[in-house]
């Protein structure tokens, strides 16, 4: 008998989005044929994208933009232009189309025409595309990673067919075969906007890597944070933060992992006393594969959410599991999404009100200036990795409830 066929269906890298790795892997490894349907559009991330599936059970299909073939470089050119126009008809004259999202319509007649037992939609072009495919009578499944249109601060959004992706959630929450989401805040308010069931929750949380920070020794110098994301840049929590840690009067350091956008260094630096600055230290993105053993160096984690728009305040990011994976303690704003992992695991860190800094200074120089509260933190940390906060957990009830939507009677849906 031939495996079911699943087509996981995305629009960014892959080495930019772990969730659809994860999904993809476990899918691969308990039987099923799968492949994940996506766009390449930087050269330095396919390479990634590359090294990261050598070795997973699923295979990759792609509209190439990042290829240097007079073709692709032609295509790539037509879709940018495309998706620039949109946006500009958006901004002044508020024309909404799937065109400001990227290359819809491409990626849409590119999943329409690829067999699939089960169609799994990831981020925004794809949850635009389910309409189209369950009318199409495809068997099509949902995983809101983000509240698409409760995202982005305001400069941004302004280019954003807002309306174009609440229709767009509305009915993925009503007709997918199911749903699932990042935290219970965010399944509830979906739920609620949406008039539609309580999507499943699957967390953003890892495979239990191998060593944490415990199995290090403890290091010579000060105590340090480390804050890790694709961009560091603005709406991130960062300026807060570094207003509370230059109050701070126990030594430490700070890193800062991922891609900088451009003039953000020397923004972060300048509100900064000048003694301060050689504390911090900034550290290219790292490649997935390589994240879990870095972030072994560090000491804590912090997870920065602000608590506007609202998609920040309810999701629960990839970061605070991967420090919680390797066995940091967590400074985490008290956001609704991170509340509850820190309300189940609250020996594992601070839940902290980002915007009172000098209360903030108060509460990390009292941690940073008893050890053993500092290394007790960590181990309950690393303890609820492994007891409910990994992979481990998470992948049978994925798996359980893909079975049941492969064997689902389709409803009908009317163009």
């Amino acid at each position: 008998m031939n495996p079911k066929k699943i087509l996981i269906f995305t629009s960014s890298h892959l080495c930019r989005n772990p969730r659809v790795v994860k999904e993809a892997t476990a899918l691969g490894a308990a039987g099923y044929d799968v492949t994940v349907l996506t766009v390449s559009a930087l050269s330095q991330f396919e390479q990634m994208d590359r090294a990261l599936i050598a070795s997973l059970p699923f295979r990759r299909m792609t509209l190439d933009y990042a290829a240097r073939a007079p073709g692709a470089r032609l295509k790539s050119l037509w879709h940018r232009t495309a998706t620039w126009g949109a946006r500009q008809m958006l901004r002044w004259l508020r024309i909404e189309s799937a065109f400001a999202l990227g290359p819809a319509h491409a990626l849409l007649r590119r999943a329409l025409a690829t067999p699939a037992d089960l169609i799994i939609a990831h981020t925004e072009i794809p949850l635009w595309a389910v309409a189209a495919l369950i009318r199409a009578g495809r068997p099509v499944a949902v995983d809101v990673e983000d509240w698409y249109s409760e995202d982005l601060l305001f400069p941004d959004r302004r280019a954003r067919p807002l309306k174009l992706l609440r229709q767009a959630e509305r009915f993925a929450l009503q007709h997918a075969r199911y749903v699932s989401t990042t935290s219970h805040s965010m399944a509830e308010a979906l739920a609620a906007v949406c008039d539609a069931p309580v999507p499943m929750v699957v967390r953003n949380v890892f495979p239990l890597q191998p060593s944490s920070r415990l199995d290090r020794p403890a290091s010579g110098g000060p105590p340090s944070f480390v804050w890790s994301s694709q961009t560091i840049g603005p709406g991130r929590g960062l300026e807060l933060f570094f207003a509370a840690w230059s109050r701070m009067t126990v030594p430490s350091r700070v890193f800062l992992i991922g891609g900088e956008l451009p003039g953000y260094r020397e923004k972060i630096l300048r509100r900064l006393p000048p003694e301060r600055r050689s504390l911090i230290g900034f550290i290219p993105f790292v490649p997935p594969e390589s994240l879990p053993q870095k972030l072994t160096e560090f000491d804590l984690g912090l997870a920065l959410e602000p608590r506007w728009p609202r998609n920040k305040d309810l999701t629960i990011s990839n970061k605070i599991f991967q420090y919680m994976n390797a066995g940091l303690a967590i400074i985490a704003t008290d956001t609704a999404g991170q509340g509850e992992v820190l309300r189940t695991a609250p020996d594992a860190g601070l839940l902290v009100t980002a915007h009172e800094t000098g209360e903030l200074a108060r509460q990390l120089d009292r941690l940073l200036a008893d050890p053993t509260r500092l290394r007790a933190m960590q181990a309950a940390a690393r303890r609820a990795a492994e007891e409910q906060f990994c992979w481990e957990c998470e992948a049978p009830r994925l798996l359980a409830t893909v079975d049941q939507a492969l064997t689902a009677t389709p409803t009908s849906i009317h163009p």
